[in-house]
């Protein structure tokens, strides 16, 4: 169950991670080499730091529930133990995270054109643009922790919803 729940919660947090950076809806077909590299200076510039920031504020959320779960299979666990335990699950979620946002650039240039991957490291230049990527890691863990906060409630609402609906077409489950 523990387990289930930590995957489910990484897998939201990509999601939410790849949300913090903004896509065009439809895609544009393969990119064009400039684009490409217009995409990897965004990536470069985008993700110096938000790595290491998701990692930290993932690693806020999820650790608790992971010590709780250690400390009821191993009581004498000491502190050192956890922490190194903490130092690796975090070492683990930078070296994963990493490698999926090896491939955003990739993404990008599919969606946008080389001038507008331009703009956007223009406007990423800017003090606002420089505020957005501090402070977007941390919006987007906020808004993550928020629908965690309401995810299970929220689960059994809809299954209880949509169980109505099915016994009302004659469906059992």
């Amino acid at each position: 169950m523990l387990r289930s729940r930590l995957r489910a919660t990484v897998a939201i947090a990509f999601v939410f991670c790849a949300a913090a950076m903004p896509v065009r809806a439809l895609a544009q077909g393969e990119a064009s080499p400039d684009s490409l590299k217009a995409a990897n200076e965004l990536m470069a510039l985008m993700s110096k730091d938000t790595v290491q920031q998701l990692v930290t504020s993932l690693t806020a959320q999820i650790w608790p529930t992971l010590e709780r779960a250690l400390r009821a299979k191993r009581s004498d666990i000491d502190q050192a133990t956890l922490t190194e335990l903490r130092h690796e699950f975090e070492r683990i979620q930078g070296q994963y995270m990493t490698g999926v946002m090896a491939d955003t650039p990739a993404i990008y240039a599919r969606y946008f054109s080389a001038q507008e991957l331009r703009d956007m490291l223009a406007f990423y230049a800017t003090p606002t643009g420089q505020k957005t990527l501090q402070v977007m890691p941390q919006l987007t863990a906020e808004v993550f922790q928020l629908i965690m906060q309401q995810m299970l409630g929220l689960q059994a609402q809809i299954m209880d919803a949509f169980g109505n609906v099915l016994r009302q077409r004659g469906i059992e489950l």
